[in-house]
């Protein structure tokens, strides 16, 4: 059985999250909720804190991004997510690998859309 659009389009997401939010840290250093309210804006990458934390956690355990705790004017201190080095490598890599791809992935489709 063909999965519906709703299943096609959320395993899409799941794959260009990552690269969201390392495109997100490469303009500068943000903490968790505002990774969440920021991604949000951009259809199609909203996800909810308990997606995107876990996902941050593991950016962090390979070294892609790192922390900062600092002191919050309102509330409890706040985790601040950057890049490292590492995390400059990747997102690199990363976009040059989703251009080729959906280069090759708008070709097809014109292709297709031409008959």
């Amino acid at each position: 059985m063909a999965p519906d659009n709703d299943s096609r389009v959320s395993q899409f997401r799941k794959g260009a999250l990552e690269l969201g939010i390392l495109a997100l840290l490469d303009r500068g250093e943000l903490y968790g909720v505002e990774i969440v309210d920021r991604l949000a804006e951009h259809s199609g990458l909203e996800a909810s804190a308990g997606t995107i934390y876990p996902l941050l956690s593991r950016l962090k355990k390979a070294g892609v991004v790192d922390t900062t705790w600092r002191e919050s004017p309102v509330g409890p201190p706040r985790k601040y997510y950057q890049l490292s080095e590492a995390g400059r490598r990747e997102l690199a890599g990363m976009t040059r690998s989703w251009r080729d791809l959906s280069a090759t992935l708008d070709s097809l489709l014109a292709e297709g859309a031409d008959r």
